[in-house]
């Protein structure tokens, strides 16, 4: 799918009219034509003449279809407040909240609503990554030891003994940086491995009061699940890569991401903690316990991690924002790097970024094919083919998109020009199809291949 290829910009369109002016004035001038026929003549050429409009996607048809789309969410009853904002060619095509982003204390869901984004954290510290990356401070297939002697000598699991005793060999090769940025470190993020789980338990490297530093020194002394490069296994590899940008750039890593990427993209309302004075803004949290059935998370547990200053600055999770602060990330992805002017990355990088990594002998890939066709790169899922049936979610070939564990969503279209921001607050995750049925709304009902 390619929704601009025939077209081409008002820039270009203005080039073109102002050099033809030029060469047809030359010629004129060059004729032996009286004064009053060359004077006729240039007023026709320098007229004004009528500008190209840009032709969007996202006309009043889609629009029409993503209000219904949403809508239907909140009036079901399976969500208490949903919002989008969505972007193409760098102008707002679209922006609508519905519903509640506090049902009982009746406050609307807005576009100035803050949201806990979870794991839409981790695209944020991946650019943070590879911006050191393109100050050459390390390779991507380095050992991680190289730099975190903690994750030295790993052993990996091989289930347990009679006794119920893991049973531990040598790490086949290290955990490379590459690894971390790709989910296949072999980090185990499950609560039933056989006396695995327990250790993790009992280690917790995640713990709030953890600073990145004790997080890494449990992580380093808990056992793989599997060898390094042998499976995709969603987990904590991010955080660590939190851990890898304070080492190598020397401050803390929640200093590194202000000073390199929310401060310089005016991303003033993303932080991990919320001051008093926004929390009228934080819209709270609901599980979704049956259909149309929606219980209020204690606002206690929901907000734990951003009312309260910890020591952990996690790169997996903790980030909260609103709907126009992640649209400048988004919009700094599809322009290669660049927002209003601010280089954060190299076009280059964002390509490398939003390109799989993941080779055909890793086959063992946990729920990532549930995303349809896609691979991984560097933070994100990156789809390889477009839809293969009406079940797929729906997307376009070199989209790079990631989401979040409360159904938050975004996506980076660079063949269209389009990224699109989903936010919601609902448990457990993406339960009823918003996800699918968002992006069918933008991208229209599935079309089989001719």
């Amino acid at each position: 799918m390619n929704l601009t290829s025939y077209k081409i910009t008002e820039q270009k369109t203005q080039t073109y009219i102002y050099l033809t002016t030029y060469l047809a004035i030359t010629q004129i001038m060059k004729t032996s034509l009286s004064p009053l026929v060359i004077i006729l003549l240039l007023l026709s050429f320098c007229s004004p003449k009528e500008e190209t409009k840009i032709e969007f996607w996202v006309d009043q048809t889609v629009k029409n279809r993503i209000d219904s789309t949403l809508n239907s969410f909140v009036e079901s009853g399976n969500v208490a407040g949903i919002s989008a904002l969505v972007y193409e060619k760098g102008e707002e095509v679209y922006f609508n909240a519905f519903g509640y982003a506090d049902r009982e204390a009746g406050v609307p869901m807005d576009r100035n609503t803050i949201v806990k984004i979870y794991s839409m954290t981790k695209p944020v510290t991946g650019v943070a990554l590879m911006s050191l990356y393109e100050e050459g401070k390390f390779q991507l297939d380095d050992p991680l030891e190289m730099y975190l002697p903690e994750f030295s000598d790993m052993k990996v699991y091989q289930g347990v003994d009679k006794d119920g005793k893991m049973i531990l060999v040598d790490a086949e090769r290290p955990i490379s940086i590459r690894d971390i940025t790709r989910h296949t470190a072999g980090f185990p993020n499950r609560n039933d491995i056989p006396g695995l789980s327990e250790v993790m338990a009992e280690k917790d490297a995640r713990s709030f009061n953890n600073t990145l530093a004790s997080m890494a020194q449990k992580m380093g002394s808990t056992p793989l699940w599997f060898h390094p490069g042998t499976q995709w296994e969603y987990g904590l590899s991010v955080d660590v890569q939190a851990y890898l940008v304070e080492k190598i750039a020397g401050v803390p890593y929640k200093e590194y991401v202000q000073q390199t990427i929310l401060d310089p993209l005016g991303m003033n309302e993303t932080q991990y903690y919320v001051p008093e004075n926004l929390r009228n803004r934080v819209a709270a949290m609901y599980n979704r316990t049956g259909e149309g059935q929606l219980e209020r998370v204690p606002d206690s547990t929901a907000h734990e991690f951003n009312f309260k200053q910890w020591p952990l600055t996690p790169g997996g999770f903790g980030l909260t924002s609103t709907l126009d602060d992640y649209m400048k990330f988004a919009q700094m992805l599809v322009n290669n790097g660049s927002y209003k002017g601010v280089q954060i990355l190299k076009p280059e990088t964002i390509k490398l970024m939003s390109t799989d990594h993941l080779p055909d002998s890793i086959t063992e890939k946990s729920w990532l094919p549930s995303k349809g066709n896609v691979g991984f790169g560097i933070d994100f899922a990156v789809r390889k083919a477009p839809p293969s049936d009406e079940k797929e979610n729906n997307g376009v070939v070199g989209e790079f998109f990631w989401d979040g564990a409360a159904s938050t969503l975004f996506w980076v279209d660079p063949v269209n020009e389009i990224t699109a921001v989903l936010f919601v607050q609902l448990f457990p995750y993406d339960g009823i199809g918003l996800h699918k049925k968002f992006r069918d709304a933008v991208y229209g009902p599935y079309k089989a291949p001719n």
